[in-house]
Protein backbone atom coordinates (compact mmCIF):
# COMPACT_ATOMS: atom_id res chain seq x y z
CA UNK A 1 0.00 0.00 0.00
CA UNK A 2 3.12 2.49 0.48
CA UNK A 3 3.97 2.50 -2.69
CA UNK A 4 6.45 5.68 -3.89
CA UNK A 5 4.91 7.09 -0.50
CA UNK A 6 7.77 5.54 1.70
CA UNK A 7 9.95 8.18 -0.73
CA UNK A 8 7.79 10.92 -1.37
CA UNK A 9 7.74 10.84 2.61
CA UNK A 10 11.18 11.64 2.97
CA UNK A 11 11.16 14.68 0.63
CA UNK A 12 7.56 15.94 0.47
CA UNK A 13 8.51 18.97 3.06
CA UNK A 14 10.90 20.28 0.75
CA UNK A 15 10.21 19.55 -2.75
CA UNK A 16 6.22 20.02 -2.52
CA UNK A 17 5.01 21.57 1.10
CA UNK A 18 6.42 25.35 -0.51
CA UNK A 19 3.89 24.81 -3.44
CA UNK A 20 0.82 23.84 -1.05
CA UNK A 21 1.71 26.01 1.76
CA UNK A 22 -0.18 29.25 -0.04
CA UNK A 23 -3.09 26.81 -0.92
CA UNK A 24 -2.95 26.19 3.03
CA UNK A 25 -3.25 30.01 3.68
CA UNK A 26 -6.23 30.76 1.46
CA UNK A 27 -8.53 28.07 2.86
CA UNK A 28 -7.32 29.00 6.64
CA UNK A 29 -8.30 32.38 5.31
CA UNK A 30 -11.84 31.59 3.96
CA UNK A 31 -12.62 29.34 7.72
CA UNK A 32 -10.30 31.07 10.58
CA UNK A 33 -9.74 28.72 13.04
CA UNK A 34 -11.00 29.35 16.76
CA UNK A 35 -9.63 28.16 19.86
CA UNK A 36 -10.70 25.04 20.96
CA UNK A 37 -12.00 23.94 17.33
CA UNK A 38 -12.02 20.28 16.55
CA UNK A 39 -10.05 19.63 13.50
CA UNK A 40 -9.90 16.48 11.35
CA UNK A 41 -7.32 16.36 8.60
CA UNK A 42 -8.40 13.82 5.99
CA UNK A 43 -5.51 12.94 3.70
CA UNK A 44 -3.06 14.42 6.63
CA UNK A 45 0.00 13.93 4.98
CA UNK A 46 3.25 14.80 7.03
CA UNK A 47 0.97 16.83 9.49
CA UNK A 48 1.60 20.49 7.77
CA UNK A 49 -1.90 21.65 7.75
CA UNK A 50 -2.73 19.98 11.20
CA UNK A 51 0.47 22.08 12.59
CA UNK A 52 -0.97 25.21 11.57
CA UNK A 53 -4.28 24.32 13.15
CA UNK A 54 -3.20 23.75 16.57
CA UNK A 55 -0.77 26.70 16.37
CA UNK A 56 -4.13 28.28 16.33
CA UNK A 57 -5.19 26.61 19.74
CA UNK A 58 -7.39 23.81 17.54
CA UNK A 59 -7.99 20.26 19.08
CA UNK A 60 -5.59 18.24 16.05
CA UNK A 61 -7.08 14.53 14.50
CA UNK A 62 -5.67 13.20 11.15
CA UNK A 63 -5.91 9.51 9.20
CA UNK A 64 -3.65 8.57 6.42
CA UNK A 65 -3.04 5.65 4.61
CA UNK A 66 1.16 6.05 4.51
CA UNK A 67 2.72 4.72 7.34
CA UNK A 68 5.23 6.87 6.35
CA UNK A 69 3.65 9.94 5.64
CA UNK A 70 1.83 9.63 9.22
CA UNK A 71 5.42 8.72 10.59
CA UNK A 72 6.44 12.35 9.78
CA UNK A 73 3.01 13.33 11.19
CA UNK A 74 3.55 11.92 14.33
CA UNK A 75 7.15 13.77 14.89
CA UNK A 76 6.13 16.97 14.13
CA UNK A 77 2.72 16.86 15.91
CA UNK A 78 3.87 14.84 18.69
CA UNK A 79 1.50 13.03 21.53
CA UNK A 80 -1.37 15.46 21.66
CA UNK A 81 -2.12 14.80 18.20
CA UNK A 82 -5.01 12.26 17.70
CA UNK A 83 -3.46 10.39 14.40
CA UNK A 84 -4.87 7.41 12.57
CA UNK A 85 -3.20 4.65 10.62
CA UNK A 86 -6.08 4.02 8.35
CA UNK A 87 -8.97 4.26 5.35
CA UNK A 88 -10.44 7.46 4.82
CA UNK A 89 -13.37 5.60 3.59
CA UNK A 90 -14.41 4.25 6.76
CA UNK A 91 -13.54 7.04 9.64
CA UNK A 92 -12.59 6.27 12.56
CA UNK A 93 -14.73 8.46 14.79
CA UNK A 94 -18.15 8.80 15.99
CA UNK A 95 -20.94 11.01 13.78
CA UNK A 96 -20.38 15.06 14.28
CA UNK A 97 -17.35 14.73 16.24
CA UNK A 98 -15.91 17.65 14.45
CA UNK A 99 -16.22 21.36 13.75
CA UNK A 100 -14.13 21.16 10.51
CA UNK A 101 -12.62 18.67 8.18
CA UNK A 102 -10.26 19.62 6.08
CA UNK A 103 -8.80 18.03 3.00
CA UNK A 104 -6.06 18.93 0.84
CA UNK A 105 -4.79 17.49 -2.46
CA UNK A 106 -5.97 13.87 -1.40
CA UNK A 107 -9.49 13.16 -2.98
CA UNK A 108 -7.88 13.41 -6.53
CA UNK A 109 -6.01 10.09 -5.48
CA UNK A 110 -8.87 8.24 -5.63
CA UNK A 111 -11.18 6.52 -7.83
CA UNK A 112 -14.72 8.16 -8.35
CA UNK A 113 -16.76 5.35 -6.00
CA UNK A 114 -14.49 5.87 -3.12
CA UNK A 115 -14.20 9.57 -3.74
CA UNK A 116 -18.10 9.41 -3.07
CA UNK A 117 -17.66 7.33 -0.03
CA UNK A 118 -14.75 9.93 1.61
CA UNK A 119 -17.13 12.72 0.89
CA UNK A 120 -20.34 11.14 2.33
CA UNK A 121 -17.74 10.08 5.71
CA UNK A 122 -16.65 13.81 5.64
CA UNK A 123 -20.35 14.48 6.32
CA UNK A 124 -20.49 11.93 8.93
CA UNK A 125 -18.24 13.26 11.31
CA UNK A 126 -18.35 16.75 10.69
CA UNK A 127 -21.12 18.35 12.99
CA UNK A 128 -24.42 20.10 11.65
CA UNK A 129 -23.45 23.61 12.19
CA UNK A 130 -19.54 22.55 11.17
CA UNK A 131 -18.02 23.15 7.84
CA UNK A 132 -15.69 20.56 5.54
CA UNK A 133 -13.09 22.65 3.66
CA UNK A 134 -11.70 20.95 0.46
CA UNK A 135 -8.37 21.94 -1.80
CA UNK A 136 -7.80 20.17 -4.75
CA UNK A 137 -7.42 20.27 -8.49
CA UNK A 138 -9.99 21.36 -11.23
CA UNK A 139 -9.66 21.79 -14.78
CA UNK A 140 -7.86 24.59 -16.23
CA UNK A 141 -5.94 26.64 -18.46
CA UNK A 142 -2.26 25.23 -19.41
CA UNK A 143 0.07 27.24 -17.09
CA UNK A 144 3.02 26.93 -14.91
CA UNK A 145 1.15 25.81 -12.04
CA UNK A 146 -0.93 23.06 -14.14
CA UNK A 147 2.62 22.05 -15.35
CA UNK A 148 4.39 21.87 -11.94
CA UNK A 149 1.09 20.02 -10.22
CA UNK A 150 1.22 17.77 -13.49
CA UNK A 151 4.56 17.07 -12.97
CA UNK A 152 4.35 15.65 -8.60
CA UNK A 153 1.40 13.80 -9.66
CA UNK A 154 3.22 12.12 -12.47
CA UNK A 155 6.36 11.32 -10.08
CA UNK A 156 3.96 10.07 -7.15
CA UNK A 157 3.96 7.03 -9.85
CA UNK A 158 1.43 5.57 -12.55
CA UNK A 159 -1.69 4.61 -10.71
CA UNK A 160 -1.74 8.00 -9.11
CA UNK A 161 -0.97 9.78 -12.30
CA UNK A 162 -3.68 8.32 -14.24
CA UNK A 163 -6.08 8.81 -10.61
CA UNK A 164 -5.28 12.69 -11.52
CA UNK A 165 -5.73 12.25 -15.12
CA UNK A 166 -9.00 11.07 -14.72
CA UNK A 167 -10.26 13.39 -11.82
CA UNK A 168 -9.28 16.45 -13.61
CA UNK A 169 -11.17 15.08 -17.10
CA UNK A 170 -13.99 14.20 -14.88
CA UNK A 171 -13.99 17.86 -13.60
CA UNK A 172 -12.12 17.87 -11.24
CA UNK A 173 -13.60 19.49 -7.27
CA UNK A 174 -16.33 21.00 -8.54
CA UNK A 175 -17.98 17.72 -10.10
CA UNK A 176 -17.16 16.26 -7.40
CA UNK A 177 -18.43 18.50 -4.43
CA UNK A 178 -21.98 18.94 -7.06
CA UNK A 179 -22.74 14.86 -5.84
CA UNK A 180 -21.71 15.40 -2.48
CA UNK A 181 -24.00 15.85 0.40
CA UNK A 182 -22.71 19.29 1.28
CA UNK A 183 -23.90 22.64 -0.40
CA UNK A 184 -20.63 25.29 -1.46
CA UNK A 185 -20.48 28.14 0.94
CA UNK A 186 -17.96 29.88 -1.02
CA UNK A 187 -14.82 28.63 -3.58
CA UNK A 188 -11.92 30.54 -4.27
CA UNK A 189 -9.85 29.30 -7.98
CA UNK A 190 -6.17 29.44 -7.29
CA UNK A 191 -2.89 28.48 -8.74
CA UNK A 192 -3.86 30.38 -11.96
CA UNK A 193 -7.38 28.60 -12.43
CA UNK A 194 -5.85 25.08 -11.57
CA UNK A 195 -7.04 24.58 -7.87
CA UNK A 196 -10.27 24.68 -6.05
CA UNK A 197 -10.34 26.18 -2.22
CA UNK A 198 -13.75 25.01 -1.31
CA UNK A 199 -16.01 25.90 2.42
CA UNK A 200 -18.40 23.55 2.23
CA UNK A 201 -22.09 23.48 4.62
CA UNK A 202 -23.43 20.07 5.60
CA UNK A 203 -26.75 19.40 3.41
Amino acid sequence: MEGPYRFIARIYDVAVEPFQRRLREVAMAMHRPRPGMAVLDVGCGTGTHLAMYRKAGCAVHGIDLSPAMLSKASARLGEDADLCLGDAAALPWPDGSFDLVVSQTFLHELDRPTQGTVMAEMRRVVRDDGRVLVVDHRPGPASLPRAVGTTFEFLAGPRHFRAYRAFVAAGGLPALVAEAPFAVEREQVAAAGTMSVMLLVPA
